[in-house]
C-alpha cells in the first residue's frame, strides 16, 4: 500500500438540519435536540454490518471537510476561539483546512431505522453540515475514549455564549406546534454563533441562520439573542 495516497470509500451521507456553516456548532453535543441521520450508501446498506451497534449511546463519527477540502492547507492557523488573531499550528487545532480534510465527531446514537431496505443511523448533538461525506462509523467505549484528568490548552471549557435567547410571542406561535424545532433553534443560537471577533462589542448587525425549516432571523442585544423574524423554508 503506497504511503502517498489512500482512497477511502463513502459509508454514508448526513442528512442535517444546518444547510451552511454559519451557526452550525463547532463542536459536537452542544446542541442536543440537533438531530440528523445518516443515509448509508448502497455497498454499505446491509443491516448485519450495523448489528450490535444499537446496544452503544454514543458512536463516532470520521467524515469529510467536503466543503473545504479542495482549498488546502497552511501550517498555521487561526482558531476562532482565540479571536482569529493568533496562530496556532494546524496540527494543534481542529482547522477544517487539514492535509487530509479528516473530522471527527462524538454524537448520541438514537436509533437504527430501515425504510424501504435504506439504512438510516439517526443521531443527535451533531456539528455537521447537511450532505457532510461520512467515512467511517465506530462505537464510543466509555472506559478509554473518555479521560477525565485530560486537559485542553485555550479549549479547556466550553466557550461562553449568550446569556439568553428571546422570541417575541407573535413568532414563538408560528412554532408553537413544532416544539422540537423551537428548542434546536434556541439551543444552537445560545451558542453565539458570530465570529469571536463580534463579541463583547457593540452589533447592530441583522444575522440570518437557516435552520432546519425555517429562516431565523436574529440580533443581539447587551449578549442577549433576539428572534426578530421567521419564515419557514
Amino acid at each position: 500500500m503506497s504511503q502517498q495516497a489512500l482512497h477511502f470509500d463513502i459509508v454514508g451521507v448526513i442528512e442535517s438540519p444546518y444547510k451552511e456553516k454559519f451557526a452550525t456548532p463547532r463542536q459536537p453535543n452542544l446542541v442536543q435536540d440537533a438531530h440528523a441521520r445518516i443515509k448509508i450508501q448502497p455497498a454499505y446498506n446491509k443491516l448485519e454490518a450495523f448489528y450490535g451497534l444499537e446496544s452503544f449511546s454514543h458512536i463516532w463519527l470520521m467524515f469529510l471537510f467536503s466543503q473545504t477540502a479542495d482549498k488546502g492547507w497552511k501550517p498555521l492557523v487561526r482558531p476562532p476561539r482565540l479571536g482569529g488573531n493568533n496562530k496556532l499550528g494546524v496540527f494543534a487545532t481542529r482547522s477544517t483546512f487539514r492535509p487530509n480534510p479528516v473530522g471527527l465527531s462524538a454524537v448520541k446514537l438514537e436509533s437504527i431505522s430501515q425504510e424501504n431496505n435504506q439504512i438510516y443511523i439517526n443521531v443527535s448533538g451533531i456539528d455537521l453540515i447537511d450532505n457532510t461525506p461520512i467515512i467511517d462509523i465506530k462505537p464510543y467505549i466509555t472506559y478509554s475514549d473518555s479521560i477525565p484528568n485530560a486537559t485542553s490548552s485555550y479549549a479547556q471549557d466550553k466557550q461562553k455564549g449568550f446569556d439568553k435567547v428571546e422570541i417575541a410571542p407573535e413568532i414563538e406561535a408560528i412554532l408553537e406546534q413544532d416544539v422540537h424545532s423551537l428548542n434546536f433553534i434556541k439551543q444552537t443560537l445560545i451558542q453565539d454563533p458570530r465570529p469571536a471577533y463580534k463579541r463583547n462589542k457593540p452589533d447592530e448587525k441583522v444575522y440570518g441562520s437557516e435552520l432546519g425549516a425555517y429562516n431565523v432571523k436574529w440580533q443581539v442585544k447587551e449578549n442577549t439573542c433576539y428572534i426578530i423574524n421567521l419564515v419557514k423554508l
